[in-house]
This record gives C-alpha cells, structure tokens and sequence, in this order.
C-alpha cells in the first residue's frame, strides 16, 4: 500500500471518530486496506448509510470499489448511490479521495431526505427504472471455464439475463435494469477475468459497448438465465438475434462486426 493511503486512512479515522464511525475493516499487503464508513445526512431526518472501501495495494493510481448500504433506503437506491460514488471517483484525479466521495454521498442523502419530507419520490421512478439491453463485444476468451463461470456468476448476482455467443467475434447480449448492465460492464473493465498470452491473469480491457437501448417489454423479452452459445456463420449469428426478436440491434451492430 502507498504511503498516502495510509495516511488517508489515519486522517479518516480522526474526521469520523465518534462511536461506530469509523472502522478499518482488513489490512493485507495482498489486498489492500477495507474501510467503513457510516454516516448521515444533515438534519434530524438524515439517512443512515455504511459505505465500505476497498483500496487496492494500487491506491489511489486506481479508484476503490465501494458498496452501499442503509437501512433507510431501499436496495435500488443504495445501488444508484453506488454507481453514483463509481462515476465521481473514476473522474477524480488519482489522489486520495475518500473524504470528497463521503461529502459526496452527504449531499445525496440531504438530497433524497428532502424528497421524502416534500412527499416526492424522485428516485421512485429511478426504482422503476426500464429494462435494458446491451450489446458487448469481447477480445479473447482463454481461460474459458473461469471467464464463463465468472460472467454467469455476475449475471446472476446483478439479476441480468444474457446469451454469450462464441465464434468469429465474442459477443455478450445482456439484459437487466441499467444500473446493473453498468455493473456488469465495470467488472469485466476491472477484474482480472482471464489469461494472457503468456498465462498471466489479465482483465478484459478491450470489451467495447456495440450499442444499448431499452429492451422490448417483459412480454417479448425471450432471454432467460444465462445462456452460452456456439456459432460458425453470419446467418447463425443472425438467427440467434432474431430468435430474441433483437434483429433490430444486430442490423445496427452489423457494420462494426465486419
């Protein structure tokens, strides 16, 4: 770990020191540090919420990955709250900066608090959020147990559907609310998912976001699990398209294709 999250690390533990505050989860010269943190907005009404943040041996070069929870806040919240915090840091300069994404969330949470005492429910509709389907093409599959097990595994966590089409191109059809299509997409651009040439672990640097819509309604939506799919031909890559009633995205998608 660099020295300057250490440093950060003892800053925030003196800024957050009343009782359940502040605390330093794991240390490991592997894994980095975790910490917690739980704050409130201001007010009487400010909501609770524990943020964690796990600061990679690379830190601050490379943003942590955070998780949101809160008892006053329902599980689609805490998850745009968290893409949220995601965006900021990965705009921020590569200096430390917990500090900032907390008083960041601060203001979220004075935010929705004043939504609820004004009777609007602003992130209801965010809750309600239309469906999504994206379209991912992939460099390489290698290790294609792990890759495999790795996608299906997300796709489960992040309750996405999807179709994993190996062949001349490696494509990634997904379907799921946004926020967690996102999700999925930021994992594959961050976690170590596969091999290099020379067997070393690598992450999937190269996956490209063809195109995105709203999906068809639930009515029409034919994906179901996550499904892996050989094909050898255009006309076989074509009809697994239309079999999803998704010809519309792979005429757009086509030209990139070939």
């Amino acid at each position: 770990m660099s020295e300057a999250a250490f440093e950060e690390v003892s800053v925030l533990s003196s800024i957050f020191c009343r009782d359940g505050e502040f605390r330093l989860v794991r240390q490991s010269d592997q894994d980095g540090l975790v910490v917690q943190i739980n704050c409130a907005g201001e007010g009487d009404r400010g909501l609770n919420v524990s943020l964690v943040f796990h600061l990679q041996p690379s830190y601050p070069s490379c943003p942590p990955d955070i998780s949101v929870s809160s008892t006053d806040l329902s599980r689609t919240q805490c998850h745009s709250i968290r893409q949220k915090l995601l965006d900021r840091a990965a705009g921020l300069t590569p200096e430390p900066m917990i500090h900032q994404l907390v008083q960041y969330l601060q203001q979220q949470c004075v935010a929705l608090t004043d939504d609820h005492r004004g009777g609007t429910e602003v992130l209801k509709d965010r809750e309600q959020e239309e469906a999504w389907t994206a379209v991912l093409l992939l460099d390489h599959i290698r290790s294609q147990n792990h890759y495999v097990g790795l996608l299906e595994r997300w796709s489960q966590q992040l309750q996405l559907t999807g179709r994993l089409l190996l062949g001349c191109n490696i494509l990634i059809i997904l379907q799921g609310a946004r926020h967690n299509v996102k999700e999925f997409c930021r994992r594959l651009k961050t976690a170590k998912v596969d091999v290099d040439s020379s067997g070393k672990k690598c992450k999937e640097r190269r996956m490209s976001v063809l195109i995105e819509a709203p999906s068809p309604s639930p009515s029409q939506d034919r994906l179901q699990g996550f499904v892996v799919k050989n094909y050898v031909s255009s006309p076989e890559l074509s009809a697994a398209f239309h079999e999803l009633e998704l010809t519309g995205l792979y005429e757009q998608i086509l030209p990139t294709l070939t």
